[in-house]
């Protein structure tokens, strides 16, 4: 079904384009939202009635896209990414990678705009990659990887077991050792020898009394 954007439509077209598309598309989204407009007698005259309103937006689109152009080419781009010692990349540099840190510097590039060999950038390095801009517009951007410097905190030595000497060992295993003399088996206390002196007192009041 042919259609007339009455809008841009970044996956589609813009103003003024003539489209073919499916009839369920374009009734169920493109028609209720005013984007676009059935290909009959009456819209073409309409577009005509608009050509020099929708020229004079599309130039004003390529001055800005030349604008632009000229900010991404001076622009130094640097991407640190993790590498290991060999410069590889853990992972690759894509177009959304470079989308993202466009975005970080206030440039709003699409993914899909941004053509990378291949599946991405994979080592550390100086590349260009170009960007579609408008129409057929594009800038050539440099692209320097470099790798992400990782720290590697070295674990401190284990402490080393003590290792006792043979007087500590035998002195521990005095202190641990059961007792084998009993109590019973004590030397009773001898008893202290009676006073000579005493004896003869007594037995001198013995005789007394007779």
């Amino acid at each position: 079904m042919k259609v007339i954007l009455n809008k841009d439509l970044p996956t589609l077209g813009e103003e003024g384009d003539v489209k073919d598309v499916a009839k369920g598309y374009a009734r169920n989204y493109l028609f209720p939202r005013g984007i676009a407009l059935p290909y009959t007698p009456r819209t073409i005259k309409i577009l005509e009635g608009r050509k020099a309103e929708i020229e004079a937006r599309k130039e004003q689109k390529r001055q800005d896209s030349l604008g632009l152009k000229e900010k991404l080419e001076n622009l130094e781009f640097t991407i640190t990414m993790p590498a290991g010692a060999n410069g590889r990349l853990y992972g690759a540099v894509t177009s959304q990678t470079i989308a993202d840190e466009l975005a970080k510097k206030g440039f709003q590039i699409e993914r899909k705009r941004i053509e990378i060999a291949g599946n991405g950038f994979k080592s550390v390095g100086k590349y260009r990659t170009v960007i579609k801009l408008y129409e057929s517009q594009s800038a050539e951007i440099g692209v320097t990887i470099v790798a992400q410097e990782i720290k590697i905190e070295t674990p401190s030595p284990a402490a080393k077991p003590v290792r006792r000497g043979r007087r500590d060992e035998a002195r521990n295993d005095a202190k641990t050792a059961p007792s084998d003399v009993s109590s019973a088996e004590e030397t009773p206390a001898q008893e202290p020898a009676a006073d000579e002196s005493t004896g003869r007192d007594e037995a001198a009041g013995s005789t007394a009394a007779v």
